[in-house]
């Protein structure tokens, strides 16, 4: 129950809002008296002030009364009102579905098609073409548009050919019928040329059936030679490509007929060939391609003169190399021709947009050739030869930051494929921070921030999982050998020279301010870059020379990348140093927090406390532990329960941080269970089996029990393990909202503690269960570091003696390899996870209950032998970073009701309870929100009367199908009348004495 301990439990009466929030209600009132003003202006504002009312309250009355009323001001109002009503239904597309009574609302603003004014029908066609969505098939509509078509005004025809786009799309019996109208009206010669434009893109719409898209594709082919114009041309282009990208079955012949066009000397006409190319190159149509197609297609590039033509060419080429199908064919029957359109393509470093998409091309192939085993050398030694020149050049211009960040992610790409490419790739990048040039300062962060990604990627295979044989997992290949495993090692280590003179460079310059960016980019490279080592004076002492130069918020960020990759000694000398800085209370009970976190992890990591190193840093050498294991495991826990305390000062109602405290909670939890297994190892010594020990074991028929205490306690370990990785479990699952690389960390935090319970279990129990299963390796450096760890404990675990489960013994040799375990524990440095700083992503479902009660202290009535209806709306509100893209999305909502008797009712002396019946009810239901809103009911049975708890609880459901414990948790008090035709039972007198008899 411990997650729910941090989840607010409010009254079924808490409404949507927050308490500086205008009600709902209120707010429509307020529109509603814009609306009846005399003055045309202040209708206007009323008007375009609803989208941001449906987009705050989602709710269907709300939404389907403020439409009536709006149909009511259309039909009424002026050409302007009609002009912002259609605005609304356009950007209000996401709640149309949400009207109620969608023809009642169509029925009103429809009585404007019979006024005498074009323009105002000309506006509700396009009203009508804004809803197509909810009313698809409405025939009076249909017959509206068709009608519209044959008027003589020309806004109402335009009006009525973008109404029948949109029928078009979403309906097919629309767009069968209104085929032949529409074929009439281009062919015909009343028909201006400008209206005859407009009408073309309609026939992108007509591929519901095949027959009528054949049909249109006929006419399409029919109407190039009739009208050679540059316009119509590039209209039916687009048109026959659009319908052939839908039904894939003309793709074969559009790609002929683009390739008769790339002949055309218009170039409006070539550039639209080519965007057709690009877009039949899509990952749906791409495997209609045949193969005489992408020969000719590559002969076409000497068709191309422009520099824009050749960009959209070799961007075809990229799209096309993104198929593994078309790669292997383009690597196998094309490379000769490729490699030289993209040397020629990048030979003009002028042209910086050509080239940096020729290096697109040859960076998919190589990817992908390596990936395959395929010999793609002379790939990669064109882009070595072309890639540093072409990253020079960009890097010094402040126009080419596009460029160079194509230039950056093509070279990552190769390096994630080919390690020895990588390795001369960051050779490359870090000497371009080395020179003396100074370059523009976004151009100089985009460069910082691409050795970062160099180096995870490297990180990531330093601390790949492998065997004692040095192998990854998985080969089938390895061969048994007694060699030691060869050391990973990551290149940017050899180029820290470089990155640590740039910092201090930036640190100590006089524009110090302007570069505070650049700067947290390069601190957390040197972090990420030694994570897991022992940082060198130099690198301390330029981290204490910030203290003077940066500003607070600089310097959390860099204390932050610090605890993040687990480098705890200069995060506490950071956070202790701003601590003392900050005028706000809760900024300093946070910092202080995360000092004594950072403290507490010194102590584990390195033996000495925080104070010792800080006035005797080791230059180069890590120090030996000078405090023994169990006074660090005591001081690093009196630490973690000092920042709980800190923590829970520094929390409000507002900013209720609820994760890091449930955290601490378990860290602090989880080193106590560590301090309790040296506990047991040093009362071996001066606890002896008790003399009766051989006889207990032989009654309890539990074989270990003969060596006394150690046995109890070890299996009392391996219960408290459990119990923290239970608790971790519960974290996971409530941190919907967290990053990947937080619940990588929950996973790999669990999966340690299920690992060291399994490694007591086998000493502690003569049938051990089976081993836990890792279920992640870690995507992230910092987490498949902590996975590394837990490796370690599994190969050390098998430096236990092999034992028959008959006669096992608990030895100092097991207790040693558990002492052994707790110090990979505690010597792997925590790398604090992200969602312990940062929120990117931030989900929130407001619930309303009815009934309601009066107030939150008065139950609920309910007449006894009914049920009771309750009805739960709810909105949800997910918002992020617009950097970042959301984590994880709502797919469904889970709504669990529980009812549960409090209070019985009181009986007589004969009534009892009926057998098999429960005073607890549970119901749940799955709603799946429509947009933002969801909404579902229980019918509660009540049976009896008394006093019930009805608790409310929501889980969100993912798009993956996976169940998360976060979400709002209400309950009320329900009480049910009793029946007055029932009879009650007879109360005792209060003046007999208890046990007396009566005489009469």
């Amino acid at each position: 129950m411990s997650h729910f301990s941090s989840t607010r439990v409010s009254s079924f009466n808490e409404c949507f809002l927050n308490e500086n929030e205008q009600d709902p209600n209120s707010v429509l009132l307020e529109l509603d008296k814009g609306l009846r003003s005399a003055k045309q202006g202040i209708q206007c504002e009323s008007i375009v002030r609803f989208p941001r009312l449906f987009e705050k309250y989602p709710f269907p009355i709300l939404i389907n009364s403020s439409f009536i009323k709006l149909a009511e001001f259309f039909v009424s109002g002026s050409n302007l009102l009609r002009f912002w009503v259609l605005r609304v239904c356009q950007q209000s597309e996401n709640h149309l579905d949400k009207i109620l009574n969608i023809d009642n609302f169509v029925r009103r603003i429809f009585m404007v098609m019979h006024s005498n004014d074009p323009v105002a029908r000309a506006l509700l066609l396009r009203t009508l073409g804004a809803v197509s969505r909810v009313i698809p098939e409405k025939q009076q509509v249909h017959h509206a548009i068709r009608r519209a078509l044959d008027s003589h005004d020309t806004v109402e025809v335009e009006a009525a050919i973008y109404a029948s786009s949109c029928f078009a799309a979403q309906s097919s019996s629309f767009a069968i019928s209104m085929c032949a109208k529409i074929s009439d009206m281009i062919e015909s010669l009343q028909v201006p040329v400008p209206m005859k434009l407009l009408l073309i893109p309609v026939l992108r719409h007509m591929h519901h059936d095949a027959n009528t898209a054949a049909l249109v594709n006929k006419l399409c082919m029919d109407l190039l030679p009739k009208y050679p114009a540059q316009s119509f041309v590039v209209a039916i282009i687009d048109t026959l490509t659009q319908l052939s990208a839908r039904t894939l079955v003309g793709v074969p012949g559009q790609l002929e007929v683009l390739l008769d066009f790339m002949q055309d000397l218009r170039t409006p006409v070539r550039i639209q060939v080519l965007r057709s190319f690009n877009e039949l190159a899509g990952k749906k149509s791409v495997h209609a391609w045949p193969k005489p197609a992408l020969a000719a297609l590559i002969g076409k590039f000497d068709a191309c003169i422009s520099s824009h033509e050749q960009f959209l060419f070799l961007s075809i080429l990229a799209k096309l190399s993104e198929c593994p199908l078309t790669c292997q064919q383009l690597l196998r029957e094309h490379r000769v021709q490729l490699l030289r359109l993209c040397i020629q393509s990048m030979s003009k470093l002028d042209d910086y947009t050509t080239a940096t998409q020729a290096m697109a091309v040859l960076s998919v192939l190589a990817a992908f050739g390596t990936q395959q085993e395929s010999q793609v050398d002379d790939i990669l030694h064109t882009v070595s030869l072309h890639i540093e020149g072409l990253l020079l050049c960009t890097a010094r211009r402040a126009d080419c930051l596009r460029h160079l960040r194509r230039v950056l992610a093509y070279g990552i790409r190769i390096s994630q494929a080919n390690a020895e490419f990588g390795a001369t790739f960051i050779e490359i990048v870090s000497n371009t921070l080395g020179d003396n040039v100074v370059y523009p300062q976004a151009n100089a962060e985009l460069i910082c921030e691409a050795l970062v990604r160099l180096c995870e990627h490297f990180q990531l295979r330093k601390y790949a999982f492998t065997t004692s044989e040095g192998l990854e997992e998985g080969d089938d290949n390895a061969m048994d050998t007694d060699e030691q495993p060869q050391a990973k090692v990551n290149p940017m280590l050899a180029r820290m020279p470089i990155i640590l003179h740039k910092l201090n460079k930036l640190i100590d310059a006089a524009d110090a301010e302007k570069h505070l960016r650049t700067i947290e980019i390069l601190s957390v490279l040197v972090f990420q870059t030694t994570m897991g080592c022992y940082l060198p004076l130099k690198v301390v002492q330029c981290f204490e020379k910030c203290l003077d130069k940066l500003n607070c918020w600089t310097l959390y960020k860099i204390a932050r990348s610090a605890s993040r990759y687990g480098h705890h000694y200069v995060a506490a000398h950071i956070y202790t140093s701003i601590s003392e800085i900050v005028i706000n209370d809760q900024m300093h009970y946070f910092l202080v927090t995360l000092s004594q976190i950072s403290q507490a992890e010194c102590i584990l990591n390195y033996g000495l406390d925080y104070a010792h190193m800080r006035d005797n840093y080791a230059p180069t050498a890590t120090p030996e532990p000078l405090i023994p294991l169990m006074k660090r495991l005591e001081a690093a826990c009196n630490l973690y329960q000092m920042a709980r305390v800190s923590l829970r000062a520094c929390s409000s109602i507002q900013y209720a941080i609820s994760f890091p405290q449930e955290y601490l909670k378990i860290r602090a939890q989880f080193l106590q269970t560590l301090h309790l297994a040296v506990t047991v190892k040093n009362a071996q010594v001066i606890v002896p089996p008790p003399a009766i020990a051989g006889s207990l074991a032989q009654n309890s028929r539990d074989y270990l029990q003969k060596f006394g205490h150690v046995t109890n306690q070890l299996r009392k370990l391996v219960k408290s393990l459990k119990a923290c990785e239970e608790t971790h479990a519960r974290l996971y699952k409530s941190s919907f909202d967290a990053d990947n690389v937080t619940l990588e960390f929950l996973e790999v935090a669990e999966f340690q503690c299920a690992l060291f319970a399994h490694i007591i279990e086998s000493i502690c129990y003569a049938t051990p269960p089976e081993p836990p299963v890792f279920l992640t390796t870690g995507e992230h450096p910092e987490t498949r570091f902590f996975a590394a760890s837990c490796r370690r404990m599994e190969l050390m675990h098998k430096n236990l003696p092999e034992e028959l489960p008959s006669a096992k013994t608990i030895s100092n040799r097991h207790l040693d390899v558990i002492v052994a375990q707790i110090e990979i524990i505690t010597k792997t440095p925590l790398c604090l996870p992200r969602y312990f700083f940062q929120i990117l992503q931030s989900t929130q479902i407001k619930l309303s209950v009815s009934p309601q009660p009066r107030s939150a202290t008065e139950p609920v009535n309910v007449q006894s032998g009914s049920n009771l209806v309750i009805k739960v709306e709810g909105v949800l509100q997910q918002a992020g970073s617009k950097q970042v893209k959301h984590f994880r999305r709502v797919e469904s909502v889970q709504l669990s009701l529980t009812s549960q008797l409090v209070t019985p009712p009181p009986r007589s002396g004969n009534e009892l309870q009926k057998p098999g019946t429960s005073d607890t009810v549970t119901l749940n239901q799955i709603v799946k929100p429509q947009r933002d809103f969801l909404s579902g009911s229980f019918l509660l049975p009540i049976s009896s009367g008394g006093h019930f708890q009805v608790t409310l609880e929501t889980f969100v459901v993912d798009e993956h199908g996976t169940i998360w414990c976060t979400g709002p948790k209400s309950s009320m008090m329900v009480r049910v009348l009793e029946d007055p035709s029932k009879p009650t039972a007879p109360t005792p007198s209060t003046s007999q004495a208890v046990g007396q008899a009566r005489r009469f």
